[in-house]
């Protein structure tokens, strides 16, 4: 099969990225030159492998907590994980949080697991299977998400993965206010507070990360 090229690194990802892009340019290369034959990203993507996926998810790095809520180490799951966007990078550029990706095809679990070995990531879980079937709930002190479904069918899937004081940091297209109001009924219901919008990255990278945060009660 044909690769095409891999967008060469833009000069921000080492700021973005810090003590970790040597780490997550191994990543970069695998996933570039392996993610569309093992059907993780599509043809076009590896030559925008950096601006759309790699610094969209490293700009949420800063926004995960940096406290437990229970004490201890901050624990994250990102839920559908796919490729490990935006969890495998979140776990390289924040080695003090333990990630768990949580992923329900078993081929992509087997890449996540590969690449867990072959970064060595000491930080990082894999679970083959749906958020509905992780056990223990009430597990985590964040829970993220990457192009899964809208808010209104997605946060009653998080939200009981997240310990009361945790949040919800979910990675969003340009539709995200117009998903918050579509869900308004749903964020009351599951007790949700400061449910905003937000857009990371203006006047960093060519395109900044619109993200959705909320507050479990």
């Amino acid at each position: 099969m044909k690769h095409s090229a891999i967008e060469p690194e833009p000069a921000v990802a080492a700021q973005l990225c810090g003590d970790a892009i040597e780490t997550v340019r191994r990543f970069a290369h695998e996933l570039g030159t392996r993610g569309e034959e093992l059907g993780l990203i599509g043809p076009d993507e590896a030559p925008r492998l950096w601006t759309r996926h790699i610094l969209n998810c490293a700009l949420v790095a800063p926004v995960v907590p940096t406290d437990s809520v229970s004490g201890g180490r901050v624990s994250l799951a990102d839920v559908g994980s796919g490729a490990g966007l935006p969890g495998l990078v979140l776990a390289m550029i924040r080695p003090d949080i333990d990630v768990t990706l949580i992923e329900p095809l078993e081929r992509r679990t087997k890449w996540l697991t590969e690449m867990v070995d072959f970064l060595q990531l000491t930080n990082v879980t894999v679970f083959t299977g749906r958020a509905e079937d992780f056990r223990p709930r009430k597990s985590f002190d964040a829970v993220t998400a990457r192009a899964v479904k809208a808010l209104k069918g997605l946060l009653p899937i998080l939200t009981p993965l997240v310990v009361s004081g945790g949040h919800i940091v979910l990675l969003k297209g340009q539709r995200v206010d117009e998903e918050i109001s579509d869900a308004t009924d749903i964020i009351r219901r599951l007790g949700l507070t400061g449910a905003v919008s937000s857009v990371l990255g203006e006047g960093i990278v060519d395109e900044p990360t619109r993200l959705f945060t909320a507050k479990v009660e």
